[in-house]
């Protein structure tokens, strides 16, 4: 088995991540030299799988801490700042949604995850909510909720809302239909908790209300639509996977291609033209 030939240019959307020449030609001739992978790899897939939620797991850490640092004198400004009546209500409505666990015995969530699978597989029908069938999907084992426990409900509902807001944009990325992929990616499922993480840090969204440009920037967007959280899910999924593709990386590179897919998305939501979540470049890559 060959690996096929990887893509050579990145999606049209000139705000996103370029990559250095001869980075591009050193990943390039590494990728030439991976060797094939074999068809029986349960025990290889599942520690795919585990490199991901480690990703999330420890993103807290080694992401926040670097963007902490590195935007600390940029930040002293948006320690304090009023907010405005319809702002502090969705923020509010927000972070009450951050604290929801993710509850395998709650029946609303076991359709939640029921109609996740219907969006995603919607003429396959599903053995049940503990299945060998959600490793099709890039969940770690048969038993989907496990992976909620690093981010909660909420990576539940940002799923759900990308595969019914925006499902041409949820399918390709599920079978990865774009680009000349490698044998081997990035497990969906897996990724987009990741992807849900990464955005509650970046936002600042524990906090009281956010200290950094992005975070105050993106409650802009949030009184301008009350579903901007998701759609910027949506967007940032689509970016993670851009990036992948640009850099031909390898699951190994995941926090790598997460990192890249986190710096590009602040400096959108740093843009000084940027009103409404339609604004940020990287909108368009949800009608690709």
């Amino acid at each position: 088995m060959r690996l096929r030939k990887r893509r050579q240019c990145f999606p049209s959307c000139s705000s996103l991540h370029r990559v250095d020449e001869d980075e591009v030609y050193w990943r390039q001739k590494k990728g030439d030299e991976e060797l094939e992978w074999p068809h029986s790899s349960t025990h290889v897939i599942s520690q795919l799988a585990q490199c991901f939620t480690n990703a999330m797991v420890r993103s807290r850490s080694w992401i926040g801490g670097l963007f902490n640092r590195l935007s600390i004198k940029h930040n002293e400004k948006f320690l304090d700042y009023p907010l405005t009546r319809i702002q502090e209500q969705r923020l509010q409505k927000l972070q009450e949604r951050l604290q929801r666990p993710f509850d395998e015995a709650c029946p609303d969530h076991q359709e939640a995850l029921r109609a996740l699978w219907h969006i995603a597989f919607p003429n396959v029908a599903l053995k049940g909510l503990i299945s060998e069938q959600w490793k099709e999907m890039g969940w770690q084992g048969p038993n989907p909720s496990t992976d909620f426990r690093g981010c909660g409900f909420i990576s539940m509902e940002n799923l759900l809302f990308f595969g019914r807001t925006y499902p041409a944009s949820f399918r390709r990325l599920l079978f990865k239909q774009d680009g000349n992929r490698a044998i081997w990616e990035y497990p969906f499922a897996v990724a987009g908790i990741n992807v849900s993480f990464m955005l509650i840090q970046m936002l600042d969204l524990y906090s009281a209300k956010p200290k950094n440009l992005p975070g105050f920037n993106f409650l802009k967007l949030l009184e301008e639509d009350e579903e901007a959280f998701d759609v910027l899910y949506c967007i940032a999924f689509e970016m993670m996977d851009a990036q992948w593709l640009a850099m031909h990386a390898s699951y190994m590179e995941f926090n790598e291609v997460l990192q890249a897919t986190r710096t590009q998305l602040q400096r959108e939501l740093s843009l000084d033209d940027v009103y409404r979540i339609q604004d940020l470049p990287a909108y368009n890559l949800l009608y690709l």
